[in-house]
């Protein structure tokens, strides 16, 4: 069941300027006026799961901006379930058509072009890794649902109890859902309430290239250790160049 907000509403509150947005089968795409300047729309709705094609249709989008206007921002809204489980999608390679997304949302980057992600409804498992985490920061709206690895499939793969690793939960954001346990790990860099243009804009002005999620989540303490074992490996690369 839907809890987050449809596309359109979103988009009429991100952009009162104005956008030329189109839905066609789950994939959002067109322009959009954010403040003074324009952005390249692309996204995804009612839940869809990521198969070739709209992997295809993203990564498409993204190098059409890099290939026709430079450092225009890109916008990604984020509403899905996840790459697609089909035999058909699995035989076509679909990792790869995922990895080609992120790929060319990367290079975006490398060009210039500001990215970023906003969850406004549901993100899971690889629709979200190489949508809104590849982003330079990834937001999210309050009512929205974040997870990587649901609880029972995190147990099979782990050979964890499932009871034990709801119990962890309670208190460790790591194995926990929810856009407020990624806050607290850093891999959300807010979640935005009230004035969502206002807030767009900011992110757009704001925005850095570097990774700051192990930083932030060892800020907020939902992540202790990877800004503290990415230290020790870096002084030991240190000092054995040295």
């Amino acid at each position: 069941m839907s809890t987050g907000m449809n596309w359109q509403e979103l988009a009429s509150q991100l952009f009162p300027g104005g956008h030329d947005i189109r839905e066609s089968e789950h994939f959002l795409s067109g322009t959009a006026r954010a403040g003074e300047q324009t952005v390249t729309v692309i996204g995804t709705t009612g839940h869809t799961p990521i198969g070739v094609e709209i992997a295809l249709a993203q990564a498409k989008a993204v190098l059409d901006t890099v290939r026709s206007h430079e450092r225009r921002p890109i916008v990604i809204l984020i509403d899905t379930q996840g790459q697609r489980l089909r035999h058909r999608d699995e035989m076509l390679g679909i990792n790869s058509y995922m990895a080609h997304l992120g790929k060319c949302i990367d290079l975006a980057r490398r060009c210039g072009h500001t990215v970023i992600g906003l969850v406004y409804d549901q993100a899971l498992s690889g629709g979200f890794i190489t949508s809104g985490l590849m982003a330079d920061a990834c937001y999210a709206l309050p009512q929205s649902t974040i997870r990587v690895m649901g609880l029972p499939a995190m147990a099979r793969i782990t050979k964890v109890a499932e009871e034990r690793l709801t119990e962890l939960a309670k208190d460790n954001p790591v194995f926990a859902p929810g856009a407020h346990n990624y806050l607290a790990m850093g891999g959300v860099e807010a979640i935005w309430e009230g004035d969502l243009a206002a807030q767009l804009q900011q992110a757009l002005a704001c925005a850095r290239p570097e990774d700051r999620r192990n930083e932030l989540g060892a800020q907020r303490g939902g992540r202790k250790w990877a800004q503290r074992v990415v230290q020790a490996v870096l002084s030991d690369s240190h000092a054995r160049a040295a």
